[in-house]
């Protein structure tokens, strides 16, 4: 007799990277889970193990992979629609936590995350738990978090990467060499997708988005912030930059073509895997380069859409990748490149320490994951397209601090509208 408590196990073993259920499934309780991810190492991970979960459940699993921008137009298509041909879906909490819980379109979770002592939801980061979180409710489970990472060319700085932005800049600009072939650095551009990168190089310049509850976009740091930002990018980046996400960088970099690129620790095998990238043996990591104030951090999360008629089968809080005890599957995955776990620091399981000494030797010198909060807070979609707007302009070499100072006034308003719809 299959329990509760493992088909919800399993589930988490399926729904890994930020997941949500939906509220109604076309084939009902016992029929297909239809599970959403977006193009991400921890989807990679997952997949391989979707088998267990349906010997165990005896439930097939129906999964979808698209990129990024194609998930959330699906997602606003489908689940405005009330579509039923979505149970599981991976999301970005810091961009639709909100929208989604505040429109009906997850499942709360709540019970089922808190009334188990063995998943041990306290032991979640604070700030993992909140990011899921609206109005005292669970919408997600926390999987993986993410930080901005260096990722550089070990034969081009053969005495080791930069430790300072400054350094970046200096050492980026040296090695940009559009005509023979070198981009001395590449990062995101594009206006809404950068925004979780940018984050860290605002509070590495010691800003924030929302000081006091009001705009921090207009603030001496912030503006500093984009101005590196732009200058890297105008001066030793590629042509187009404002139009790059992960899946124009990731590309170039495999292709020998970049020097340095900064991204999300979490998609490491994308710039290093054998099969797609050739210089992967040549690829050193290294923490986010030092500013005036600390580096920031991003995460990552799964939940349920409301809609779904499967929702003990679709809950994707499993114990096996997400709980305290990171059994064999979740150690596996953190092997294939899905560091972070969204825990306590320094209450790591035995097996999940192991499953760190699988990564690649140089990548051990990262910060190990899960010791802060979150980046780009109270920034969701309509944020993320206004706080944008300043770095777009400050790439394209226009006048950002104009354009940061209008763009603040608008934060503003948005953040005051915002606080009066926050209830759901």
């Amino acid at each position: 007799m299959l329990r509760r408590r493992d088909v919800l196990r399993a589930a988490g073993v399926g729904a890994l990277a930020g997941l949500a259920g939906c509220g109604r499934s076309g084939d009902g309780p016992d029929g297909d889970l239809r599970l959403v991810l977006a193009n991400h190492v921890w989807g990679n991970a997952i997949r391989e193990r979707i088998g267990e979960f349906e010997d165990l459940a005896h439930r097939r699993v129906a999964v979808s992979t698209m990129t990024a921008d194609q998930v959330s137009s699906t997602y606003n298509v489908k689940l405005n629609a009330s579509a039923p041909d979505i149970d599981v879906m991976m999301y970005r909490p810091l961009q639709e936590q909100l929208l989604f819980a505040r429109n009906g379109w997850l499942a709360d979770l709540t019970d089922l995350v808190t009334g188990d002592a063995e998943y041990d939801w306290a032991d979640m980061l604070e700030g993992a738990r909140e990011r899921v979180t609206t109005e005292g409710r669970v919408f997600g489970v926390p999987i993986v978090t993410e930080r901005a990472a260096l990722y550089y060319r070990r034969d081009l700085v053969p005495d080791g990467p930069p430790a300072t932005l400054d350094e970046l800049f200096s050492t980026a600009a040296r090695l940009h060499d559009p005509a023979g072939g070198m981009i001395g650095f590449a990062g995101r551009g594009q206006r809404n997708f950068a925004v979780s990168q940018f984050s860290s190089y605002l509070y590495s310049f010691g800003g924030d988005f929302i000081v006091d509850g009001r705009s921090g976009i207009a603030s001496p740091e912030a503006i500093a912030a984009y101005e590196y930002y732009g200058r890297l990018l105008r001066e030793a980046g590629p042509l187009g930059a404002t139009n790059m996400s992960l899946e124009q960088i990731t590309p170039i970099f495999a292709q020998g073509k970049v020097a340095f690129a900064i991204d999300a620790d979490s998609v490491y095998t994308n710039f290093v895997d054998p099969k797609t990238s050739l210089v992967g043996d040549r690829t050193g990591f290294a923490p986010f380069p030092a500013g005036p104030a600390a580096p920031g951090r991003t995460t990552s999360r799964p939940g349920v859409s409301r809609s779904t008629r499967s929702r003990s089968g679709a809950t994707p809080r499993g114990s096996s990748c997400a709980g305290r005890r990171a059994r064999p599957p979740c150690s596996r995955c953190s092997a294939t490149g899905s560091p972070g776990r969204g825990r306590r620091c320094g209450r790591a399981p035995r097996r999940g320490r192991a499953s760190r000494r699988t990564w690649p030797r140089r990548w051990r010198r990262v910060p190990p994951p899960g010791c802060r909060g979150t980046a780009g807070r109270g920034a969701g979609r309509r944020a993320r397209d206004i706080v944008g707007r300043p770095m777009v302009a400050a790439i394209l070499g226009e006048d950002f601090v104009a354009e940061a100072r209008d763009t603040s006034d608008e934060f503003d308003d948005f953040l005051v509208r915002d606080a009066r719809q926050r209830r759901i």
